[in-house]
């Protein structure tokens, strides 16, 4: 069943992106332009690209994606996609997005596919067989255990109250990281952990769609991921993913 569920989470995954890679750089239907955000016809193509394939395999399944709900929100196993994590960034033809699959059953995350289809850098993990690979080779965290030596990207959303929490977090890791970093992708900015690339990021306010993936990949990797639900806000979560070498403290 695993082996099923990591092969159409990759399909969809691969055949979204070819969509997307498609249009990148091409002029493109907006279908809400928010102040601090853009919605695009094209996430809810990718959206409905990835369901068709998903429930074409698996009918009775739920999704909980970006663009929508469908099935049974109740139902033991459900699919949780971002078509675009970075929508932002493929708007203004910045070459870093991707797109997030994460499958979980009863609660727990199973499997997960992120891929990159401008660096065609295909993430994938399955908590079954215990492995997550970045184009079929295994990853795992950075080993750096000084904060000084580390890179750590910091997502602040742009909302009053994320912003008043994301500042000082920010600040503090500027001055005390080796580079901080704030790139547009939380889901590349999670695997990202999970590659050894970076050594955490961390959010105050942030969807599950976006991170859902990337949060079994660090846990596999050998990192640890802290997600808590926003206080505040619904459906609405603050995480700080790691390697675990190094210690942060949450938000």
């Amino acid at each position: 069943m695993h082996n099923l569920l990591l092969a159409t989470a990759r399909e969809a995954a691969l055949t979204a992106g070819g969509l997307i890679r498609g249009h990148f750089g091409r002029e493109l239907n907006v279908d809400a332009a928010e102040i601090h955000d853009i919605k695009l016809e094209l996430d809810r193509r990718s959206q409905a690209l990835i369901e068709s394939i998903v429930l074409q395999v698996f009918p009775d399944h739920a999704i909980y994606g970006e663009e929508g709900m469908r099935g049974d929100p109740n139902a033991p196993d459900q699919w949780i996609i971002d078509p675009i994590d970075g929508t932002v960034n493929f708007f203004y033809n910045i070459p870093h997005f991707a797109i997030s699959i994460a499958h979980r059953h009863n609660g727990v995350i199973t499997t997960g596919v992120i891929y990159d289809p401008m660096r065609n850098e295909l993430w994938e993990a399955s908590r079954k067989s215990g492995q997550v690979t970045l184009n079929d080779q295994k990853i795992r965290v950075s080993s750096r255990a000084k904060l000084g030596d580390a890179i750590v990207s910091v997502g602040v959303s742009k909302t009053d109250a994320a912003i008043s929490a994301g500042l000082p977090v920010l600040g503090e890791m500027m001055r005390s990281a080796r580079k901080t970093r704030m790139m547009g992708s939380a889901a590349l900015d999670i695997v990202y952990v999970a590659s050894g690339r970076l050594d955490a990021y961390i959010e105050s306010q942030i969807s599950l769609w976006d991170i859902a993936a990337g949060m079994l990949m660090v846990e596999l990797a050998g990192g640890i991921v802290d997600l808590k639900p926003h206080p505040s806000v619904p459906d609405k979560f603050s995480v700080v993913a790691s390697s675990g070498s190094i210690p942060f403290t949450h938000l």
